[in-house]
């Protein structure tokens, strides 16, 4: 027994079993925890299923609650049937029906008032988190208030994503002015990270470049 389901791309190459734990309210957090972890994702590259399958494997421990194969050999293992993802995002969900000799029927949808919803959503992202080795937690970021990027303001504090990875929190000490050839970034708030004679506008990588910002507190 177990609450199965596998996790695959569009292209249909390879594929993550889940033995417990299948349902949306666990693959959905998941897949965000992983996006906030800046992860590439399986339809990107390899390293996206390494990764996916790092933070299950510490999330349940043991040794056969998380497998990888090809996805024709897994095909539909049961109980939540198939996700398709693309990036970190489910564009995707089926199963195998069955007729009533029990032989292969073909595949269908399985509909939105079917897919299991008993874990809130924070909480489960905050299990992953605790479950990862300390080095590697998001922590007080998951306590950020993520906010569209046009709405951050001076003195804000927020969370910008490192080099290599993680996040750091800083302070938000300018908005662009879209001087020094570069006029995309008029508007666009910037922090004190990396330092040019006291001034912050000069760093390309000083700007919130996404679309949303993590705001951690507001003087």
């Amino acid at each position: 027994m177990g609450n199965r389901a596998v996790i695959t791309t569009p292209d249909k190459e390879l594929a993550l079993y889940l033995h417990w734990n299948g349902g949306r309210d666990t693959v959905e957090p998941l897949l965000r925890y992983c996006e906030l972890q800046g992860y590439r994702p399986p339809s990107s590259d390899n390293y996206g299923w390494a990764r996916i399958a790092q933070v299950m494997c510490n999330f349940f421990g043991g040794s056969t609650s998380v497998g990888i194969d090809r996805f024709k050999n897994l095909g539909d293992q049961g109980d939540n049937g198939v996700y398709i993802i693309d990036g970190w995002k489910i564009v995707g969900r089926r199963e195998v029906s069955y007729d009533e000799g029990w032989n292969v029927n073909g595949w269908h949808d399985i509909p939105e008032s079917r897919e299991q919803r008993e874990y809130d959503f924070d909480e489960m992202l905050r299990s992953f988190d605790e479950a990862m080795p300390e080095a590697l937690r998001l922590g007080d970021l998951l306590d950020a208030v993520e906010v569209p990027t046009s709405e951050v303001e001076i003195g804000d504090v927020v969370f910008m994503r490192e080099y290599e990875s993680g996040w750091k929190t800083y302070p938000v000490v300018g908005i662009g002015e879209g001087n020094r050839n570069r006029p995309e970034l008029a508007g666009v708030p910037y922090v004190e990270r990396y330092d040019h004679d006291g001034d912050y506008s000069w760093n390309a990588n000083n700007y919130i470049r996404e679309d949303t910002a993590f705001v951690v507190a507001r003087e």
